[in-house]
């Protein structure tokens, strides 16, 4: 039997963190890390980076809408469509800055909905990843808005990351 990958349709478990740990140990990894669960097709990811920050974008946007969509009444099983983001910085952050980090390649996801024409904020299981160092002796980066210096640099890969992605992903109808 093959093995089923997360967000697969058909995917049934209800178990996400043990079968992360599963996967991670059967790929030789220990430790702490993150682990996202998708449906996408990773071979199809797009990256980009700016000034330092990277960015690495997976996106099916077939199933896509809006964050604060009325009340259907009750809620269907999932169907695959995700936008997962994946950033990089090259600075620690502080922990408010990494919550600013997060909403700000957020909002760089939904301006690239936006750019290729998707009428929509995401899809109902979207992620998104910030990795940056610990902070050491150094003081950590206190902002990562749009404006500061390396939000706007992730802002913008994230941006570009996720239009590519969108495009692809439009273009394969997915």
């Amino acid at each position: 039997m093959g093995r089923q990958r997360p967000g697969a349709a058909g995917y049934g478990r209800l178990d996400p963190v043990a079968h992360l740990r599963e996967l991670a140990a059967g790929a030789g990894l220990t430790g702490p890390g993150v682990g996202l669960m998708t449906a996408a097709e990773l071979g199809d990811r797009q990256c980009a980076a700016d000034g330092g920050a990277e960015a690495m974008v997976t996106a099916g946007i077939g199933v896509r809408g809006w964050a604060a969509a009325p009340d259907a009444g009750t809620v269907g099983p999932p169907r695959p469509g995700t936008i997962n983001i994946v950033v990089s910085l090259p600075v620690p952050l502080t922990d408010a800055a990494l919550v600013n980090a997060v909403a700000t390649a957020t909002e760089a996801k939904v301006q690239a909905l936006l750019d290729v024409g998707a009428d929509a904020s995401g899809t109902p299981t979207d992620a998104v990843c910030v990795a940056c160092p610990v902070a050491g002796d150094g003081p950590a980066e206190p902002f990562a808005g749009p404006r500061s210096r390396w939000g706007a640099r992730l802002a913008r890969a994230v941006h570009q990351a996720t239009r590519e992605a969108c495009l692809r992903s439009l273009a394969r109808g997915a």
